[in-house]
């Protein structure tokens, strides 16, 4: 079981984190081109596709089809573990390394668009006071992982359990109907 969960979570990590290593760098290489929320949540479901793999996989090659509720969950969680922390070091290592200015240019970006579509300066002055907690949050280390794993665990969880509850199969020769004694 651990050399099951620990390929399909190196795979989901490496699918997950390539995809947003490459489209932060087009992001900031296009300054037209706008982060997209859709992007980043589309490629951590298309990683975590993985848990739905690992764990029919390991229930189909090495439990002869059979697999409990609790066992598979367990295994997803644990797939969905290693894909997230691979996303977030991958993430701190980018930010720090190769664009520590990250969110000081987002931000930016932010207020240029409010102002471009003729915002009042009170929600301007509202979003920039956001954007000055969030890049305060973002000068600490531990809240940067926190937000990070903030962004990825959530759809993980949702994953896990959706696979965990169609891939759970009883043994065959289990029967599931109740005798009624006469």
């Amino acid at each position: 079981m651990r050399k099951t969960i620990l390929i399909y979570g190196l795979i989901a990590g490496a699918i997950v984190s390539t995809i947003m290593v490459t489209s932060m760098h087009i992001y900031k290489n296009n300054p037209d081109i706008e982060p997209s929320m859709l992007v980043g949540y589309a490629s951590m479901l298309v990683a975590f596709i993985m848990i739905f793999v690992g764990i029919k996989n390991y229930r189909d090659q090495s439990l002869n089809g059979a697999i409990t509720f609790g066992k598979a969950f367990k295994m997803g969680l644990w797939i969905m573990l290693i894909a997230s922390t691979m996303y977030v070091i991958t993430w701190l290592i980018y930010y720090y390394c190769f664009n520590p200015d990250y969110m000081e240019k987002f931000g930016e970006k932010i207020l240029s668009n409010l102002a471009r579509e003729g915002a009042s300066a009170a929600k301007i002055a509202e979003q920039k006071a956001q954007i000055k907690m969030w890049s305060d949050m973002y000068k600490s280390p531990i809240m940067l992982v926190l937000i990070t794993y903030s962004e990825i665990v959530p759809l993980g969880l949702v994953v896990t359990l959706f696979s965990a509850l169609i891939l759970k199969r009883k043994p065959d020769g289990e029967n599931n109907q109740t005798i009624i004694a006469s």
